[in-house]
């Protein structure tokens, strides 16, 4: 089964300047087969993005809030801790 998903952000923590650019990256620590990645904020079930990563180029007020990554291998599916993005 998968395990060890995690999340990371550049810049580091999170903290991003009004109009910057958010880069967003997953991994998973075990798993084998086809990983498939989907990205969530705040609990959404609606997907902003798949792929390891995830791109904000021009970061706004209305992307603040908590990220999650969920990853799949197709028979499993294991979520990353939280990680708020605060835009300043």
């Amino acid at each position: 089964p998968l395990s060890g998903v995690s999340l990371w952000a550049q810049p580091p923590g999170g903290q991003v300047a009004l109009g910057d650019r958010l880069v967003l990256s997953c991994a998973v620590a075990a798993g084998t087969g086809p990983l498939s990645f989907s990205w969530h904020r705040g609990g959404s079930g609606a997907a902003l993005g798949t792929g390891p990563r995830l791109e904000l180029r021009h970061v706004g007020a209305e992307d603040s809030g908590h990220y999650q990554c969920r990853a799949s291998d197709g028979d499993s599916v294991a979520e990353s801790p939280a990680l708020n993005v605060t835009v300043l």
